[in-house]
């Protein structure tokens, strides 16, 4: 085999992997009951509009593009996980939204050069192990004086902390990848971009989680249904001694960051970027 296809055969096995992650759990579930806004914090900070052509990108299933075509937007919604994009069909038809959906990866996307009018990601492409092949796409396939925009997660929030937390029980990145959370880095997310988008912004923001009434309710919640910490405990589940461990260590996690209203309440930062494409 030559070091080419070798090449191929990794990406495509790491792809596999990485489309059996979000496929665990019920992720649908957590988009919805927690952070379902954050669509229409996106949609609104592109000024999407009725006439534009969208392309949500990493989708899952489909905060964004639901919300972006429900705003008259054409809109396809693209992500690597099948089963995501099936409930994302079935929650755009039970809300009276119309878009296409299509099964894409994020480091090689299957459209054409200056395609989509506005290209949009929320805590979807951060994923993606490749973060320079992603901003290559991202702007390659919006048009000249297009918009993109993204919500990501901060490293120092607590979804950032979370997989801090997670990554001494998880399996081992692929080579050369870099943590999720960077694109929530100011920093980081400018050097992907570089001069190739102006009028560039950036904002913190947080989103209130308050459904949980205990730290362990939080934790058995993404135990369940979070497909990276389902894909941490089945690494270690014949370790009886480090499930315990990832137990304690994610309730107290939420502990640490529970506002003290009487339940679990916390405030998780995110990212919010936009800018438009040099023409």
């Amino acid at each position: 085999m030559t070091p080419v296809e070798a090449t191929a055969e990794d990406d495509r096995a790491l792809k596999s992997r990485h489309r059996a992650m979000w496929a665990l759990g019920d992720y649908p579930v957590v988009a919805v009951e927690l952070i379902s806004d954050l669509g229409t914090v996106l949609v609104e900070a592109c000024a999407v509009s009725e006439g534009l052509r969208v392309l949500d990108v990493a989708a899952g299933s489909g905060n964004v593009a639901i919300a972006a075509a429900l705003a008259g937007a054409d809109v396809v919604a693209c992500d690597l996980t099948p089963e995501l994009l099936a409930a994302g069909r079935e929650q755009a038809a039970r809300r009276g939204a119309t878009l296409e959906w299509r099964e894409a990866d994020a480091e090689a996307l299957p459209f054409g050069d200056d395609e989509f009018d506005v290209v949009v990601s929320c805590v979807g492409v951060m994923f993606a192990p490749d973060h320079r092949a992603c901003a290559d796409e991202l702007l390659r396939v919006c048009r000249p004086g297009g918009t993109i925009g993204l919500i990501n997660w901060t490293p120092e929030g607590f979804i950032g902390e979370m997989f801090t937390t997670m990554r001494p029980y998880s399996p081992p990145p692929p080579p050369g990848a870099q943590p999720p959370p960077l694109w929530g880095a100011e920093s980081h997310l400018l050097d992907l971009l570089g001069d190739r988008v102006e009028d560039v912004t950036t904002s913190r923001h947080l989103v209130r989680v308050d459904r949980f009434a205990t730290p362990e309710e939080f934790r058995d919640y993404f135990k369940a249904r979070y497909g990276p910490t389902v894909a941490a405990y089945r690494a270690i589940g014949d370790d009886p001694g480090r499930t315990a461990a990832l137990d304690r260590a994610l309730a107290d996690l939420a502990r640490r960051h529970d506002q003290g209203h009487g339940s679990t309440v916390m405030d998780w930062e995110y990212l919010l970027a936009t800018g438009r494409k040099v023409r």
